[in-house]
């Protein structure tokens, strides 16, 4: 007969037990929590809005005379409605969690899907006061977004306009700071105002600019990704020509 393993042996082998996999209701409650956390109102939101799409729902079925099935039709509504609810209003209390930390901006572009060629780490940092500088490239031309107050990002903005320029001589530059001072864009609002910017390229001429563009990012400073920009330094090397 094969013997039984002990717990004696299962220690012997070292191996780690499997983290055990969340379940889609896991992350829903976290979001939930998450969100109640910076929106408190969020649950009797979703609950209203359910409530009034499934009175509708069975108003229009006992008009036509089919309440019953209207009612299943409705929940199912009601249900996609209230979940809607609470991924934009999630979304919205993430981005209200991490604003203010280097590398914000970054965090929101890398939820934009399409429609842009994003440089996923900042093209220009100021090590000393962690100052970021962002490009993208979209049918709206070229969108420097800048992370840190207006009197010091000011500078670095116009500095990467100048060099996109030599690059794209007649792409329309944006420039957009993300921040809470006058003048700025908040960060929950930040890819609302991308949406928002005028289309004057074809999907080709975007292709075309982003190629001209990855050329010069790759010529300045580069910050590997996972890199935490709080201790990023500059190359010392570099800067003495070695």
């Amino acid at each position: 007969m094969a013997r039984k393993k002990s717990s004696t042996d299962a220690g012997v082998t070292g191996a780690a037990p499997a983290p055990k996999k969340k379940r889609w209701y896991h992350n829903l409650v976290e979001a939930y929590r998450m969100t109640r956390q910076v929106k408190p109102a969020i649950g009797w939101m979703m609950l209203g809005a359910a409530v009034g799409v499934m009175v509708l729902a069975i108003a229009i079925g006992l008009w036509v005379g089919h309440p019953i099935y209207l009612g299943l039709f409705g929940l199912t509504v009601a249900v996609l409605v209230a979940m809607s609810i609470l991924a934009f209003h999630a979304r919205r209390a993430g981005y209200a969690q991490i604003e203010g930390r280097p590398g914000a901006v970054g965090a929101v572009l890398g939820q934009i899907k399409r429609g842009w060629d994003i440089e996923q780490e900042p093209v220009a940092i100021n090590p000393r006061t962690q100052d970021l500088v962002y490009r993208l490239v979209g049918r709206p031309g070229i969108v420097l977004i800048s992370e840190g107050p207006p009197h010091r990002v000011q500078r670095m903005l116009k500095d990467e306009e100048r060099k996109v320029s030599r690059v794209a001589p007649n792409v329309t530059v944006h420039r957009l700071q993300c921040g809470r001072e006058e003048g700025q864009i908040p960060l929950p609002r930040l890819e609302n105002r991308l949406r928002k910017l005028p289309r004057v390229l074809t999907n080709a001429e975007v292709t075309q600019v982003a190629k001209r563009l990855r050329a010069l990012g790759a010529a300045r400073m580069p910050i590997p990704k996972g890199v935490d920009p709080m201790r990023a330094r500059p190359d010392r090397k570099g800067m003495r020509g070695r």
